[in-house]
């Protein structure tokens, strides 16, 4: 009974956090968009290859995975996300302010592989991801996990318990090595769900002529007055936390940067290699190996006897 509450705890927080807006600022703590991917694709992996998240994260950022290069059948094993980053740095939150950079990834493994469950993940993996909640990407995609966002400064290095299948319950898992695909991102996206862009982009001017006046609103907010060539004025709003690039006076054309590039983030993917190992493979190996070395000392021993026979023989 506990545990099935336990389940519907976590059930109804996932769904809360999916279908949240998007939250600023909480407690001077990084809020972001969940991953939306949940909902607008079954696969986040497309046919090209690239993962859903950079639809929505456009900068490219390095993301590094580290995890065994073979597993024996039901062992949980660890895959370690690395998603490095200036910790320096702050990103330009939905309200205007500044922050510290949220990070969020999810990890494709082969059909079969899963999230280990909590009663067989080691002590020090818990440790490691403490406050970090980790889940399968839907009901029907166990073999893809997703964490995020979560703060990154405390989180450049998130470590994925997994549990690998078996084939001796599983007729559809071979003995083979299969792909891990990852992708990780820090800081927010440029690209809403919705399609239109988030408040993480700079302004561009809509079009040419002379910037006339910059006015700063009490609200933190900026407006820029461009007169055109024809004499008529037009107005952008810039919004609160953007930095102004332009002066007045100062000659521009269309699409000319109006701000500065508030983007610090960005997203990457990369893959790696799993072999799913046999353990009478393994045991076999060591008997062959261990039988190449026993027929290797028999050589040399017979090869010093024959020595000690041909210098016995030259003697007489």
């Amino acid at each position: 009974m506990k545990k099935q509450l336990k389940t519907l705890i976590c059930s109804i927080s996932g769904a809360l956090l999916l279908f949240s807006d998007i939250l600023p600022q909480l407690d001077g703590k990084a809020q972001a968009f969940p991953i939306y991917a949940q909902q607008a694709y079954a696969n986040p992996r497309e046919a090209n290859g690239r993962i859903a998240c950079a639809n929505c994260h456009l900068a490219q950022k390095p993301v590094a995975i580290e995890s065994p290069g073979s597993v024996l059948p039901d062992q949980v094993f660890e895959a370690v996300v690395k998603i490095p980053y200036d910790v320096n740095k702050k990103q330009l939150l939905g309200s205007g302010e500044r922050g510290p950079l949220n990070v969020g990834a999810v990890v494709i493994l082969p059909e079969g592989f899963k999230l280990a469950p909590p009663a067989r993940v080691p002590s020090e993996i818990k440790a490691k991801n403490k406050g970090v909640y980790i889940s399968p990407y839907s009901a029907k995609a166990e073999n893809i996990l997703v964490v995020g966002p979560i703060l990154g400064d405390k989180n450049r290095e998130i470590a994925f318990p997994i549990l690998a299948p078996d084939p001796a319950k599983d007729s559809t898992v071979k003995f083979l090595k299969y792909p891990i695909y990852v992708g990780a991102n820090r800081g927010r996206g440029q690209i809403n769900p919705t399609g239109d862009k988030s408040n993480n982009n700079p302004i561009v001017s809509t079009v040419s002529g002379q910037v006339t006046v910059v006015t700063s609103n009490s609200n933190g907010s900026s407006d820029i007055s461009v007169k055109t060539t024809n004499g008529e004025i037009i107005d952008q709003k810039i919004s609160k936390g953007l930095t102004i690039s332009v002066k007045p006076g100062q000659f521009i054309t269309q699409e000319t940067l109006l701000t500065d590039d508030p983007n610090i983030g960005g997203f990457g993917q990369t893959e790696t290699e799993v072999v799913l190992q046999n353990a009478n493979r393994i045991v076999g190996y060591l008997v062959f190996c261990l039988a190449v070395l026993l027929c290797q000392i028999f050589l040399v021993i017979k090869k010093k006897q024959f020595e000690k026979v041909q210098a016995a023989e030259m003697n007489f």
